[in-house]
């Protein structure tokens, strides 16, 4: 259900509880055990250093004065506005703020009332087990959003991981999903599945990805609530998941998923916080 860029981009857990195999479906629920790797990560992020590593993470803000897509309301920092991103206490903070900036002095602001942050990696990531330890925001109006895409073509014919997505309507609920041209929201055949977390606000946890030629599957603590098999139903246009994506952390505000009940503008600020991104290379 995590659309943001759509006109400018454009060990596998156990087998899944049977279902249809259509372009209908849209629940791929499992429950099984997911273990990450022994051995060094790939890339990794402890956020350990006094701040966000440049070298390992770029800022989005190419949308900031035409206005982002799904409809959101907030506009995205640039490096260096400690107010929406930093390090604090060992972890990333992104944090959602109601403010109204001057435009003399941030000439891209587009007239949002909420500014936040969006992290993308340098580093282009691929098949391999995923694991973003962190803490949700859950006042109405926060979209926060663990996500993958392509560099480059059109969405969704080059697809989209969705690991992590919360509305803050919705509470402590987890949604994994997937997208692709034959697979997606806007046809209502997207895949995915969802999974209540107790403690998603209060505590943190590790939303989990392990991304092979054969499926993908997304989980929680060591379980996972979700597996799509590359059953090449219709091609390309089915599993464009063969090439790397890039991993994306943000919070955004509002929009057609996030903004469904409103915005609660007494919530803010709300911040998402990540201990850790870990990345084992298959």
């Amino acid at each position: 259900m995590r659309v943001a860029v759509l006109a400018a981009l454009l060990a596998t857990a156990a087998a899944p509880v049977p279902q249809q195999q259509s372009l209908g479906a849209t629940n791929y629920a499992v429950d099984a055990p997911m273990r990450a790797p022994s051995g060094r990560p790939s890339f990794v992020d402890e956020f350990a250093q006094p701040t966000i590593d440049a070298r390992r993470w770029r800022f989005d803000t190419s949308r900031n004065e035409a206005g982002w897509f799904n409809n959101e309301k907030q506009y995205y920092a640039h490096p260096g506005r400690r107010e929406n991103a930093r390090v604090e206490r060992g972890a990333l903070v992104i944090e959602a703020r109601r403010e109204t900036l001057d435009k003399a002095k941030v000439p891209d602001w587009g007239g949002q009332a909420y500014t936040s942050a969006k992290l993308i990696s340098r580093q282009a990531l691929g098949y391999g087990f995923y694991e973003v330890r962190a803490q949700l925001p859950c006042g109405r109006g926060a979209w926060p959003a663990i996500w993958l895409l392509p560099e480059g073509g059109t969405w969704p014919d080059q697809g989209e991981i969705d690991l992590m997505e919360m509305v803050g309507w919705d509470p402590n609920v987890i949604h994994a999903t997937l997208h692709s041209g034959a697979f997606n929201h806007r046809l209502g055949t997207q895949r995915g599945a969802q999974k209540t977390v107790p403690t998603a606000c209060t505590a943190f946890h590790r939303y989990q990805l392990d991304w092979t030629p054969q499926a993908i599957t997304i989980g929680v603590d060591g379980r996972a609530y979700m597996r799509v098999g590359n059953d090449q139903p219709g091609g390309h246009a089915a599993w464009p998941f063969e090439r790397p994506f890039q991993l994306i952390l943000n919070l955004a505000i509002g929009g057609d998923w996030g903004g469904q009940k409103g915005v609660d503008d007494a919530a803010f600020p709300q911040a998402m916080r990540v201990d850790y991104v870990r990345y084992w290379k298959r």
